[in-house]
């Protein structure tokens, strides 16, 4: 049950991450989507799993 649970987050975080945060930033600030928390703290997460790529892919570039 574990192990199902853990890859479909892996699914959902490396295929959904880059859609989610440029369409859940779309519609909140352009189609007035009320506030949600638990949205919110999943935005940042993507946004943070986002960051944490190119931090990564930039630290693999200069150790060439």
């Amino acid at each position: 049950m574990l192990k199902q649970l853990y890859g479909s987050g892996v699914l959902f975080f490396y295929f959904l991450k880059w859609p989610y945060v440029f369409g859940f930033a779309y519609l909140y600030m352009y189609k007035d989507l009320t506030q949600n928390y638990i949205l919110n703290i999943l935005w940042f997460y993507c946004l943070a799993l986002i960051i944490k790529d190119f931090v990564v892919m930039l630290s693999k570039r200069n150790k060439k």
